[in-house]
């Protein structure tokens, strides 16, 4: 079959989180928060293998939100004044913390819920890490004064916990790198250039440990808030923001990347400019509360495989699924998964 993964996040339960919100506040603390948080992981784990998912990840239960829960662990980051900030170019407004001293790790990050998810499955893993750009697009800086300078800082940091990660037995380390979508020329200038310093020695890492592990960038048009489908409908007719990132990738040493497909108007074409990667193509919308049916997941595959080999295709959202009802996210994974079966009935695998 087609293999099939999630972007990154699933919505949190109810007895864990507040539901329907980014920025989630915890419904427990202390040592009952750290194993709710587990407990989440592990339905969400049997939820998706249920679903017949071939790449399974954590849905980031424990991460309040994508970026700050990396930032949870990172010295210098002032947390207690937090200050408004405009996002992806002003898109929307968020309360983010501010960078005030050099950055360093206070030790690893993800360990416990890395491990346990390797622990409680059989399937390959996928852990996601936010990508260096979007983090500098998501605190405030108050010390370096220099978005490339600060974005190396983090490629640093997230090349430790990335290390950490290929130590506790993870097979696939994506970063989430939706401001690419944004700051297109900064991008392709030095944003996959930072993303490289926060793969450096990942394979080598693996290999020592007699394994491999594949490095992935996710970029998106955003999780499915009305901020997000406002700004795409100023985008017009055709988005090619990816037009000018793309070949930068191909020619970097990351293994896969992951975009948007499914009701977007991304042209397809697009994807033959990632020659050589695995391309996670986006067949579930994340927009939507409309459930796909396995047909449209199976003709979205077919469209991409004008552009993308089948060896090199994996059927995955277009981005997280955090913000949506849990009964929807589990009828989307099941859609996922069923429509890349009909895909290899269809087009072989």
């Amino acid at each position: 079959m087609f293999r099939t993964a999630i972007a990154g996040s699933l919505p949190k339960p109810a007895w864990l989180a507040e539901t329907h919100k980014l920025w989630p506040r915890w419904k427990a603390a202390g040592d009952d928060l750290a194993q709710a948080k587990l407990d989440a992981t592990l339905v969400w784990i049997k939820e998706q293998e249920d679903a017949g998912l071939s790449v399974i990840g954590d849905g980031e239960q424990s991460r309040q939100h994508f970026v700050h829960g990396f930032l949870e662990k990172v010295e210098g980051i002032d947390f207690e004044h937090k200050v408004e900030m405009g996002i992806r170019n002003d898109r929307y407004k968020a309360m983010v913390p501010q960078v005030v001293a050099p950055l360093r790790l206070t030790g690893r990050v993800h360990q416990a819920e890395a491990r346990f998810l390797r622990e409680h499955t059989t399937r390959l893993t996928k852990f996601t890490l936010p990508g260096p750009m979007t983090i500098v697009d998501t605190v405030a800086d108050r010390f370096y004064g220099d978005r490339v300078k600060m974005a190396f800082a983090f490629a640093e940091l997230l090349n430790q916990e990335a290390l950490g990660l290929v130590e506790d037995g993870i097979d696939i380390i994506q970063f989430d790198e939706p401001a690419f979508n944004v700051y297109m020329a900064d991008a392709a200038a030095w944003g996959v250039q930072a993303l490289e310093r926060a793969c450096q020695g990942l394979k080598e890492a693996a290999a020592v440990r007699g394994r491999t592990v594949k490095t992935a960038v996710h970029i998106c048009y955003g999780y499915g808030i009305q901020a997000n489908i406002d700004w795409k409908k100023t985008l017009g007719d055709q988005w090619r923001q990816y037009e000018q990132v793309f070949p930068v990738l191909a020619a970097s040493s990351l293994d896969q990347v992951s975009l948007e497909c499914i009701h977007s108007h991304v042209p397809p074409e697009l994807m033959a400019l990632l020659k050589g990667k695995d391309v996670m193509v986006g067949v579930i919308d994340v927009a939507s509360d409309t459930v796909e049916s396995p047909e449209e997941v199976a003709d979205t595959i077919g469209r991409a495989l004008q552009f993308v080999p089948a060896h090199h295709l994996v059927a995955c959202t277009n981005c997280g699924l955090a913000p949506m009802d849990r009964v929807v996210a589990e009828a989307k994974l099941r859609a996922l998964a069923r429509g890349a079966m009909l895909a290899t009935e269809r087009y072989g695998a």
